[in-house]
């Protein structure tokens, strides 16, 4: 057996056992990283290596904008963006029967791609809806299922942090202007989607309808809601334009988020400490995460793994189709029991030029990925967004799985969709000349 194909298994079978053992994901790469090290050269050197590697794969500028988007999140959600946006949705389609789920899904669309977090808005939009849908004759367990799949709209439509983070591990092969604007017709097409499931469910389980809102009314949330949407055109308007970088976009978004809040009167000095301290150990925990699957994603370089894959893969199944439905199976499997971050920083490097080789785009693949990933962090067993948007609603986990799996099976079609129809995430990128 050769050096490299034992590595291979040391590598992948001492990160499967940490995990499995409950040891964090940061640690069980760091660990798994070090040992296949230790089999290729002396101690010393590799605990070294590791460690360099880590210090220069978070030596990036482009990642600087992850600090940012948080902290911009975090000031949006205490500064009463939230509660603007659900008004001018519930003004919008609250009328429709199950009025308030499709409220539900509008408002994650916007304020996930607003402040770029799942979790800030599944929290967010959980507190504020759920209580008023349980009132108004909704199952509370349908409420969580809604929240938390349509809050994984926000990590495809732009700004969002993943894809600053598939960008940096594609090796430069996507540019982030070009994944922002291609997430938008997959994150708008997931959102669709779920309507339609919510739609279907309303219609057979009779669920109410809100009274319909005069265009008076309208106007008004329209008019509270507005300096809100434009955070969006701001931020992302100013990448495609080439006005600012995705750095300087992020800067940009905290100046204006703490700027509404204090417009909306709903954020004080004396928050500014609470906010601060909470993004920063946000932004530490997915820094370390970042460093960590840096050094591991230079291990696979080292040994070959990502070019040993694409031959296999390749030379075993010539057709391109079988190839996709393989990458977007093991990535669902991925996505059940490992976090979004350290997920796309180890198989970006691994299935990219596999997915390339076939004739895929980077840019379609970074959709791919991220949704396949996205529909991961809604089932167990770490599911970091089911747990949120079950502690939000106060359901067990248990009571909300039957109501999600028609959710997660829509988001699975739209996963297929754009896997096999690249239009879908090309179209907005050409159109602006993003791409070829």
């Amino acid at each position: 057996m050769s050096i490299e194909l034992i590595s291979v298994l040391v590598l992948f079978i001492s990160f499967a056992v940490l995990l499995l053992y409950g040891v964090p994901v940061a640690y069980s790469i760091g660990i798994s990283t070090t040992l296949v090290l230790v089999i290729n050269m002396a101690f010393m050197p590799s605990v070294t290596t590791v460690g360099q590697r880590m210090t220069t794969g978070i030596d990036n500028f482009a990642l600087l904008a992850i600090p940012f988007f948080i902290l911009a999140g975090e000031l949006m959600n205490r500064g009463g963006v939230a509660n603007r946006l659900i008004a001018f949705a519930k003004s919008l389609i609250g009328s429709l029967p199950g009025g308030l789920a499709y409220v539900n899904i509008i408002s994650a669309m916007l304020f996930g791609a607003i402040s770029g977090s799942a979790i800030a808005a599944a929290s967010a939009i959980g507190s504020t809806l759920t209580d008023k849908m349980e009132k108004e004759g909704y199952p509370r367990q349908f409420s969580a299922a809604v929240n938390i799949s349509s809050s994984t709209t926000g990590l495809l439509i732009p700004p969002s942090n993943v894809l600053i983070i598939f960008a940096l591990a594609s090796g430069g092969t996507a540019s982030v202007a070009a994944l922002f604007v291609a997430g938008y017709l997959p994150g708008i097409l997931v959102g669709l989607v779920l309507m339609l499931m919510v739609y279907i469910y309303a219609k057979r389980k009779k669920l109410p309808r809100a009274d319909r809102v005069g265009f008076r009314q309208l106007l008004i949330h329209f008019k509270d809601a507005f300096l809100s949407l434009t955070l969006l055109i701001i931020v992302v308007g100013g990448i495609v334009a080439g006005i600012f970088t995705a750095t300087e976009a992020a800067a940009i978004a905290v100046i204006y988020a703490t700027f509404l809040g204090f417009l909306n009167k709903e954020l004080h000095l004396a928050d500014l400490r609470g906010i601060l301290l909470k993004s920063a150990k946000t932004t530490a925990i997915v820094m370390f995460l970042i460093a960590t699957s840096m050094a591991m994603s230079w291990v696979f370089s080292f040994e070959g793994i990502p070019q040993m894959l694409t031959g296999l893969m390749v030379d075993s199944v010539s057709n391109p189709i079988l190839v996709f439905l393989l990458i977007n199976l093991i990535l669902l499997i991925v996505g059940t029991f490992m976090d979004m971050t350290p997920a796309v920083l180890i198989f970006t490097p691994i299935f990219l030029p596999v997915a390339m080789a076939l004739g895929m785009h980077s840019v379609q693949f970074g959709m791919v990925i991220v949704l396949n990933l996205c529909i991961g962090v809604c089932t167990p067993p770490v599911g970091t967004l089911l747990f949120v948007g079950s502690g939000v609603a106060q359901v067990s986990v248990g009571k909300v799985i039957k109501p999600l799996l028609p959710l997660l099976m829509a988001m699975v079609f739209v996963l297929f969709l754009i896997t096999y129809f690249p239009e879908i995430s090309l179209w907005l990128p050409k159109l602006f000349g993003l791409i070829d």
